[in-house]
């Protein structure tokens, strides 16, 4: 009989960096040379601008709101971002999500998933044939 040993990934000991820039370069940068650092759809959504909503979120960022709560889950994580604490919202509740340097350049609606996880219990009486011949005591 072997042990299965669940392995624990290390924590990481460097300095986090994101395509070679570390996370002090990247809030220095202004918002369009960060955009060409981002992925193909996410470098396109922030080329065609921000909504009023965006626009509020990210206000309410820099004006140093620790908690925020949102809707707004096609957000991209900005590296201003980094160490507040989010609230969004999955369609039926607010899910508390930290933002770590390690999220810049996801969307926020990925940290918060609106689909669970469904476990299955077993049949109760009368929902089977078979089950007319469990004793109902």
């Amino acid at each position: 009989m072997v042990k299965k040993t669940k392995k624990k990934l290390p924590r990481r000991k460097e300095e986090f960096t994101y395509r070679g820039y570390n996370i002090a370069d990247l809030k220095n940068m202004s918002l369009n040379e960060f955009t060409a650092l981002l992925p193909a759809s996410q470098r396109r959504k922030m080329r065609r601008g921000f909504t009023e909503e965006h626009k509020k979120l990210m206000q309410r960022v820099r004006n140093g709101d620790t908690a925020i709560r949102t809707h707004l889950r096609d957000m991209i994580i900005l590296p201003e971002m980094v160490g507040i604490d989010l609230e969004i919202h999955d369609g039926r509740k607010f899910n508390r999500v930290s933002v770590q340097p390690e999220m810049i350049g996801h969307y926020i609606g990925e940290y918060a998933l609106t689909r669970s996880i469904v476990r299955h219990g077993s049949a109760g009486v009368g929902a089977t044939r078979s089950s007319k011949f469990v004793p109902l005591k």
